[in-house]
């Protein structure tokens, strides 16, 4: 018996001793560590004690979990059993992590993969680690670089300037209103799909009700800088003054959309302000905000954003570029957001539509109640699905039910969807969130008959800066002619500073000297140039104003530049017709007709020369002029084939104008003779001056800037 006592005692030390190496290797590495991690984190969460270093901390274990997860199965040494353990014991941790974040949401933007790793996270993950007798990689010392996806091959950037930015202000300002926030009670729609019927009731449930929350009488029309709001868009800033907070406006073109905005942000004081907008207008909305918020600097975001001002109230980003840039904008503490032409993200599965709906939801994190504002002529371009994703950028719903505020007013209709009368509720209670929509026929007694609206873009490519530096070479070719003149001067005559008679011979020889057309740049060249250079960028304008508003008349000076528009037109899809010079009476008359009367097409493509005279186009009433004329009878003789008898509508004619270039200079001078005419031919006993060769006041300007800024040195 003792000794088969001693042969079973013996049998069993062995296993003893290996359940005993087994607990010692699961109480060894990192793991051990993040178990004891993350039932910190869990209990600090419970008790609702959530610091920056709790956040910290949960931010850490999710690295790490992820890292050591990827490592694992990596790990050809390990048996499969002893792999599939560790995964295990991983796998639950992580469910820690996921149960921990869904009892604080806020958790959730720090397990994303371009979520921002702070230097204190750093130190951390560097520190559990070595408790875990892991070695750290020698690249932690050094910030990790953003993670970048398949869909955003650029890699994510952070200009100097914003760091600077960081480095001086560290800490947010913490929002206390979430302490005011209930939780909503359902009741009788608990258990209801809501998504569905609230799509429907825009489809079915309108019966001619107007698509417009009610707005406030505005007080003023006064706005920063002696300027003067219409009526309808005071309404707007009125009511973010009162408190309202989401906008989906849907106002159609020419209703001023840009002002609103920057005027609501204003009013709501939602600053810093991130606002995301097509390339064509960004350049836009920073001119826009220096004239309505003067006192608000504006930065545009350019490529990588190396000449930003990362102090800057408002911040002015396109969609081509945002994915470089999520990441910083994500942790810059904005109180505001407007998304310009928000049917852009009408996709939710394309990468600037996750980009953007990621900012807000993480703006949202932070602050209770930010301005949110949508802004689109065209929130419908394919079926009443496209509401989703920008009501899910505001705010009102995420991707399967309605959030607090959408889901109280739709309790208080005391209906459910199996109720006649719920789509009409339910409709006007959506719209009630803040959807604006006015067409220019219902506000046209605000707005003038006609308009030009200039809309500058910036040409940042290669040929933008060639055509920069074209013009630079052009201004020293004026400088060096103007200071020979200087020099070989016989008259013996003095002028202290510039000489401004002299500056305007200068002018004139260039414009005269026909041998320069040969081998330099001139006046002429640079403006064909620039209007190549433009051309998509304008086609592009024409395109969205197409889907917002119907049919375009397009016009440029050159076969070039109608030949860019109508591929661009082609390759999206839009129908369009032509109106060239070439073109035999009944092709031009086909053409016209095709514009005139089918639906499907939406623009019509017209040679500035060929259509400036003899059309009636008052189908439509918008515009886009792609390049300058060279005299304001010609833009007016354009405007004037949709500006005529039978036209219902107020016309807004878009000019295309590139910034930093001698085109600006242009517009301003055709804008300067633009009353030369009415006075004449109104009999003003005013005086009527000569009118001026735009060309050569081009000259004149070109060089006196230069002048001016060669003595400024």
């Amino acid at each position: 018996m003792a000794r088969r006592g001693q042969r079973q005692q013996s049998v069993r030390r062995p296993a003893q001793r290996n359940q005993r190496r087994g607990r010692d290797l699961d109480n060894e590495g990192i793991i051990p560590v993040l178990a004891r991690a993350v039932r910190e984190v869990e209990n600090a969460v419970q008790r609702g004690q959530v610091m920056a270093s709790v956040r910290t901390k949960f931010q850490v274990i999710a690295l790490l979990v992820r890292e050591e997860r990827a490592r694992v199965k990596a790990d050809t040494t390990n048996t499969e059993a002893h792999r599939a353990e560790q995964l295990k014991r991983l796998d639950g941790i992580a469910t820690i992590l996921a149960k921990t974040a869904a009892r604080d949401t806020t958790l959730l933007v720090l397990l994303a993969e371009d979520a921002v790793v702070s230097e204190s996270a750093r130190t951390l993950k560097r520190e559990m680690l070595a408790a875990g007798g892991v070695e750290a990689p020698v690249e932690e010392a050094a910030p990790a670089e953003p993670v970048t996806t398949s869909a955003a091959p650029e890699r994510r950037v952070v200009p100097q300037s914003v760091v600077s930015r960081q480095l001086a202000n560290p800490f947010l300002v913490p929002d206390f209103s979430a302490a005011q926030q209930t939780k909503v009670r359902t009741h009788r729609l608990a258990g209801w799909e809501l998504l569905g019927p609230l799509f429907r009731s825009f489809e079915y449930a309108g019966n001619g009700a107007s698509s417009c929350m009610p707005l406030p009488d505005p007080t003023s029309l006064s706005a920063p800088g002696g300027l003067e709001l219409m009526r309808h868009q005071a309404q707007v800033v009125a009511a973010a003054a009162d408190g309202q907070r989401t906008f989906l406006l849907a106002d159609e073109p020419g209703l001023g959309k840009t002002a609103q905005a920057l005027l609501a942000a204003e009013a709501a004081n939602a600053y810093p302000l991130l606002v995301v907008v097509p390339n064509v207008v960004k350049t836009n909305w920073a001119r826009e905000a220096g004239l309505w918020t003067p006192n608000r600097p504006a930065t545009v975001i350019h490529g990588n954003g190396d000449n930003i001002d990362g102090f800057a109230d408002i911040v002015v980003v396109n969609y081509e570029v945002l994915d470089r840039h999520v990441g910083w904008l994500g942790d810059l503490g904005f109180r505001g957001m407007v998304v310009d032409e928000a049917h852009f993200i009408k996709n939710k599965s394309s990468q600037r539509s996750q980009n953007v709906l990621q900012l807000s939801e993480r703006i949202r994190s932070r602050i209770v109640r930010p301005l949110l504002m949508a802004l689109t002529g065209t929130p419908l371009i394919n079926d009443i699905e496209d509401f989703r994703a920008i009501w899910q950028f505001l705010g009102w719903i995420d991707d399967k039910k309605p959030l607090t505020d959408l889901m109280v007013a739709l309790e208080e209709t005391g209906m459910t969807p199996a109720d006649p009368g719920f789509y009409p509720a339910a409709r006007k209670a959506v719209i009630d969130m803040g959807i604006v929509r006015r067409r220019k026929v219902d506000v046209a007694a605000d707005i003038p008959a006609r308009r030009v609206a200039d809309l500058p873009v910036e040409l940042d490519d290669d040929l933008g800066r060639s055509i920069r530096e074209a013009e630079r070479e052009l201004a020293r070719r004026l400088v060096h002619r103007y200071d020979t003149a200087l020099e070989t001067r016989t008259s013996g005559a003095v002028v202290e500073g510039i000489d401004h008679e002299l500056v305007r011979r200068v002018a004139t020889w260039e414009r005269e000297d026909t041998t320069t057309t040969k081998s330099e740049e001139n006046v002429f060249t640079m403006m064909r140039r620039i209007g190549q250079a433009k051309a998509g960028l304008a086609a592009d304008y024409a395109a969205q104003l197409a889907r917002n508003v119907g049919k375009v008349v397009f016009f440029a000076k050159h076969v070039d530049v109608m030949d860019v528009a109508e591929e661009t037109f082609a390759k999206r899809g839009i129908k369009y017709s032509s109106i060239r010079g070439d073109q035999t009476p009944r092709a031009r008359q086909k053409n016209i007709d095709a514009f005139v009367e089918d639906p499907e097409v939406e623009i019509v493509v017209c040679s500035l020369m060929a259509a400036g005279v003899g059309l009636n186009l008052q189908v439509a009433s918008n515009l886009v002029l792609a390049e300058l004329s060279w005299t304001d009878a010609e833009q007016t003789q354009a405007i004037d084939r949709i500006h005529r008898i039978g036209q219902a509508e107020p016309v807004t004619a878009w000019r295309i104008i590139a910034a930093q270039t001698i085109d600006t200079r242009i517009a301003e001078l055709i804008d300067s003779k633009a009353g030369l005419a009415a006075r004449a031919l109104d009999g003003s006993d005013e005086e009527v001056a000569s009118s001026a060769d735009v060309q050569l006041e081009a000259l004149v300007s070109l060089l006196t800037d230069a002048l001016n800024e060669r003595e400024a040195a």
